[in-house]
C-alpha cells in the first residue's frame, strides 16, 4: 500500500523561508515522479512542483518559479520543497503526490494516483 507523508508546514511571515518534506513508502518510488500541489481555501487544487525519478528533470508553476526548489533524496523515496521569499498568497495546503504513468508534465496536467495527507503552510503578512 503507497503511503505518503508530508512534514514541515507551519506559520512564517512573508519573506521567510520554509521546508516541506514527503516521505514515501509501500512500493519502489526509484521509477516514480513525485510533485506538490496546494489547495488554498475556497480554490481549487493547483499544481506546484514536479521532480522526474531522477531528478533530472523538474517542473514548476509560474506563480513559485524562481522561490521554489522541489529536490529528491538518494534513495528516491523521498522529496523536498524549499520554498524561500513567501508571500501571503501561498497560504494553503499542501499535498505530496506521485505516480508512474509519465513524466513531469505528465504529472502537472493528470492527477496523479497517490496523495498524502496534506500539511498547512501558512503565510501573514
Amino acid at each position: 500500500q503507497v503511503q505518503l507523508v508530508e512534514s514541515g508546514g507551519g506559520l512564517v511571515q512573508a519573506g521567510g523561508s520554509l521546508r516541506l518534506s514527503c516521505a514515501a513508502s509501500g512500493r519502489t518510488f526509484s521509477s516514480a515522479t513525485m510533485g506538490w500541489f496546494r489547495q488554498a481555501p475556497g480554490k481549487e487544487r493547483e499544481f506546484v512542483a514536479a521532480i522526474s525519478w531522477s531528478g533530472g528533470s523538474t517542473d514548476y508553476a509560474d506563480s513559485v518559479k524562481g522561490r521554489f526548489t522541489i529536490s529528491r533524496g538518494n534513495a528516491k523515496n523521498t522529496m523536498s520543497l524549499q520554498m524561500n521569499s513567501l508571500k501571503p498568497e501561498d497560504t494553503a495546503v499542501y499535498y505530496c503526490a506521485a505516480d508512474w504513468l509519465g513524466g513531469v508534465t505528465a504529472l502537472r496536467i493528470t492527477p496523479p494516483r497517490y496523495w498524502g495527507q496534506g500539511t498547512q503552510v501558512t503565510v501573514s503578512s
